[in-house]
């Protein structure tokens, strides 16, 4: 895991959700990145096929909390607006 904040007594609960979100989504891409370097490196189509089911479900996973993050923060919704 990366440096997730730890101290959420000092944030309040909206806050503290927002950073739940996006350190979620931080280990998601992570996710994402290590199956698809092992899909990369496997002569194994088999066991390729399994990983990127995996990695493909990181993406779900993924998209599931970019949309969390953009109902739940102005700022990052308009970001993708101006940036569509």
């Amino acid at each position: 895991m990366g440096a997730a904040y730890k101290d959420f007594e000092n944030l309040s609960p909206v806050d503290a959700d927002l950073e739940r979100a996006r350190q979620s989504l931080i280990e998601e891409l992570e996710a994402i990145n290590w199956y698809q370097q092992r899909i990369s490196s496997s002569k194994n189509a088999k066991l390729r096929k399994v990983l990127e089911h995996n990695r493909d479900e990181e993406k779900e996973h993924a998209a599931m909390l970019i949309d969390f993050l953009r109902e739940n923060d102005p700022a990052f919704d308009k970001m993708f607006t101006e940036h569509d």
